[in-house]
């Protein structure tokens, strides 16, 4: 014995029939929208990767950092910060799979692979 939505009783072939096609309607329309779903999760920065280090070995500890936020497809950005004793410097640079047109510091390509290694450790 089926029961529907309003959980009605389904007593004839007929209606048993018409209850599965909206069932397979319903189906079709929950597919299409985890897939829509799963698009726009591919676009969520999830892979990250984190440098500390000091730029000037001769005075400070690691306070600069390069940070790289990437998603699915390695596109992302890296963010670093440079601290000097004057003040501090930040740079953002876009990352299109996994590199970037302008040019990267050793730290910064070190977060970008950290960030592509990231992506699935727990």
């Amino acid at each position: 014995m089926f029961l529907s939505k309003r959980k009605k009783e389904i007593k004839t072939l007929d209606q048993a029939i018409e209850y599965i096609n909206k069932l397979e309607e319903n189906i079709v329309l929950f597919r299409e929208e985890l897939n829509k779903e799963k698009e726009k999760n591919n676009l969520a920065l999830r892979k990250m990767g984190l440098i500390r280090y000091n730029p000037f070995k001769e005075s400070g500890g690691d306070q600069s950092f390069s940070l790289a936020l990437l998603e699915e497809n390695d596109n992302g950005f890296v963010l670093t910060s440079i601290y000097t004793n004057e003040g501090v410097r930040v740079f953002l640079k876009p990352v299109l799979r996994g590199d970037s047109k302008y040019q990267l510091s050793e730290e910064e390509q070190e977060a970008i692979k950290k960030a592509k290694e990231y992506y699935g450790k727990k």
